[in-house]
């Protein structure tokens, strides 16, 4: 039998934690292989369909970090515990822990794009024995739009963490400034063997790795994802067709020896 790849499967929503009046994470139940930065397509019945990233991985269960900005996503918030929708996936290559272990990690994200890389954080914070050290930068753009509050009190236990707004009110615990000020500062002991994440807007993201690149850090020791360009999740749209890659398929993770070629 011709398997559907189109067709998806029930998941219940488990949990759902808020972070903004935007943003909430809904905890659902999946058994299977993911790794942080893949991808689900969450679909609502005649609603469509929207690709969102894990944001996090633990047993029988994966979080799916979703923002309110479109029909699909508006009717998703009215999901709740006990409720189900519909997935499929997961889509995309993800980010493999073999790439970072027992070297010194830079991790840059911005915004939104700190779910696809909150795997990779947890994994190396509650292991550090599997890694030199772990850098992190995340910027938001106030204090009000900060996710995973609660994660990057715990991570700063075994983590090195910068974390920023763009804007925030006189007497904020929270440094101010964008996340690219900080990179020129960083420790790295061997900066030729560091390696590095950037994942975030556009804008953020090419200053990110400009400043990397500036420090010493070697393009083919950078990782970046492509995450906004995901579409179909099987190269079939062509959507997220870049030159000769298909984001959904051949990304969105890419090593920026690549993925700096894939401008559309």
């Amino acid at each position: 039998m011709v398997k559907n790849e189109y067709k998806p499967f029930l998941s219940e929503v488990r949990e759902v934690i808020q972070h903004t009046h935007m943003e909430y994470t809904f905890r659902m139940t999946y058994e299977g292989t993911v790794k942080p930065g893949q991808f689900f397509e969450v679909s609502i019945p005649k609603f469509g369909e929207a690709p969102i990233s894990v944001s996090g991985i633990s047993p029988g269960l994966i979080d799916l970090t979703i923002r309110k900005v479109g029909r699909v996503t508006d009717e998703i918030f009215e999901q709740y515990v006990g409720c189900q929708m519909m997935l499929r996936g997961p889509y995309g290559n993800g980010f493999d822990l073999d790439d970072f272990r027992h070297k010194e990690l830079i991790i840059v994200a911005g915004g939104t794009g700190v779910s696809p890389v909150r795997g990779v954080i947890d994994y190396f914070a509650g292991n550090p024995q599997e890694i030199q050290n772990m850098i992190v930068i995340a910027g938001f753009k106030t204090p009000q739009d900060i996710l995973f509050c609660d994660d990057f009190e715990c991570w700063k236990a075994t983590t090195d963490m910068f974390l920023t707004v763009d804007q925030a009110e006189a007497n904020s615990p929270y440094n101010v400034g964008l996340v690219t000020q900080y990179i020129p500062k960083l420790q790295i002991h061997q900066v030729k063997e560091a390696v590095a994440i950037v994942v975030g807007p556009p804008a953020m993201m090419r200053f990110s790795v400009k400043g990397l690149l500036d420090v010493g850090i070697l393009e083919e020791h950078i990782w970046i994802s492509h995450e906004r360009k995901m579409c179909c999740g099987i190269g079939k749209c062509g959507h997220c067709k870049i030159n000769d890659k298909y984001v959904c398929v051949d990304g969105p993770v890419f090593n920026y020896a690549i993925g700096k070629d894939l401008m559309d």
